[in-house]
């Protein structure tokens, strides 16, 4: 007898967690919470799970009570002997920090890993995360999804005539690398270098840019400064125009306004994190029926290695 599903999810990510469900044609389950004066709360499922396979959605953007809240329902469901229980995190949170770059300073990545199997997670689903290597701090299976699924149709539906692709730091040469190698494009990096986190202080262009139509790719944008910085940079030098897929809008600060000053013809985001307003320049792209078919093939014993290659994207 095949274990029933229970699909759940966070207040953060309800928003896509509904769509999710819309596309496997199920109900979202329901999870009531007890707040209490001091801030502390604690989630409650309501409906039996047992036996069921639990799959919990909820990026771990701040607050940190999202990921608390995402650890909560994971031992909750465990408690209730749920058969497996399974972690869809659409953005993974603090995955900037997977690696000592100076001394005395935590690996909060790994730490989260940590957390995460701890609670008695079994599984995790996300998407485009800042470095491949955190796949490796987990002992279970990590479904490491990809954006460019979605991202490739729109690009192609542009119709851009001069098309390359650029990456805004040499970190995110990689990414760069594969979908310029997909779309038969050259390839531009931006070597830039801060005075502190979050500052530019220098970016040099590696590559031609005159007369192109950049397509800038990443996986995060937050402050934007970074971003704006290159794309003002590259209309300078000569670029005919400059647009950005970037997975993930952390967008914090002032990072809307950078953005619409600046020389981006247009913004493509994934839903993994709300916005906190919309903007003329941002162009938001759904993913929630890329998470549902591999909820659906995971709960099926299906492979989804179709999911991982440039080459599966119609």
């Amino acid at each position: 007898m095949e274990a029933p599903v229970y699909i759940y999810s966070g207040r953060s990510s309800k928003y896509l967690a509904e769509k999710i469900a819309r596309c496997i044609g199920k109900e979202l389950g329901i999870v009531n919470y007890a707040c209490f004066s001091d801030g502390e709360f604690r989630p409650s499922f309501e409906e039996t799970v047992r036996g069921g396979e639990v799959f919990i959605i909820q990026s771990t953007f701040a607050p940190a009570d999202n990921l608390l809240e995402l650890l909560m329902m994971i031992d909750a469901a465990n408690r209730a002997s749920a058969k497996r229980v399974m972690a869809v995190i659409p953005y993974f949170g603090y995955a900037r920090q997977d690696r000592k770059d100076k001394s005395r300073v935590p690996i909060t990545s790994k730490l989260i890993a940590n957390l995460l199997i701890a609670a008695g997670v079994q599984r995790i689903i996300t998407m485009d995360l800042h470095s491949d290597q955190i796949q490796g701090f987990f002992d279970i299976p990590v479904d490491h999804l990809f954006c460019s699924t979605i991202f490739v149709p729109h690009l192609q539906s542009l119709n851009l005539p001069n098309l390359t692709v650029a990456s805004p730091d040499a970190g995110g040469a990689k990414r760069g690398a594969a979908y310029a190698k997909f779309l038969n494009t050259d390839l531009v990096i931006c070597h830039k270098q801060r005075i502190k986190e979050n500052v530019v202080d220098n970016m040099t262009i590696i590559g031609d840019v005159v007369g192109k139509d950049i397509i800038l790719v990443d996986d995060i944008v937050d402050t934007a400064g970074t971003l704006t910085f290159a794309a003002d940079l590259m209309l300078q030098s000569g670029a005919r125009s400059v647009r950005a897929c970037i997975t993930h809008p952390v967008l914090s600060g002032n990072a809307y306004e950078k953005i619409e000053k600046s020389s981006l013809t247009e913004l493509i985001v994934a839903n993994t994190i709300p916005l906190k307003r919309e903007s003329p320049k941002i162009t938001v792209l759904d993913a929630s029926c890329l998470f549902a078919k591999v909820i659906t093939a995971v709960h099926s014993c299906e492979s989804i290695s179709k999911f991982f290659k440039f080459s599966t994207i119609q």
